[in-house]
């Protein structure tokens, strides 16, 4: 079905990515589990963003994140992945994300 939910995730740093995928960074990888039943992992795509205090050596400063969940819903899409070669003229490679149900209202369940 191409559907499924958030099962876990990470956020990719730039200091943990691959070079192929440094200009993506940071990203959200995850383990998604298919309505069929086995789990997948792809990156995920098209997730709103939010601000949050963190502390930083002592201060308190506003980071981005993206806002994701265990139990997401999330639908697959194919999206460009990286370019292969001369990130000018090389080979446009794409392949499988996940994103947020488009129309679906979701809310952020609390976690127990």
């Amino acid at each position: 079905s191409g559907r499924g939910e958030v099962y876990s995730f990470t956020v990719v740093s730039s200091e943990a990515a691959t070079e192929e995928f440094q200009d993506q960074t940071p990203y959200t990888e995850a383990l998604v589990r298919l309505e069929e039943g086995p789990l997948t992992t792809a990156m995920l795509t098209d997730l709103e963003e939010e601000w949050v205090p963190k502390e930083i050596d002592g201060e308190i400063r506003s980071v981005r994140r993206d806002k994701v969940w265990i139990g997401m819903l999330v639908e697959e899409v194919t999206r460009k992945l990286k370019i292969s070669g001369d990130p000018k003229r090389g080979l446009i490679i794409y392949g499988r994300k996940f994103r947020p149900i488009l129309g679906l209202q979701q809310e952020e369940q609390p976690s127990g």
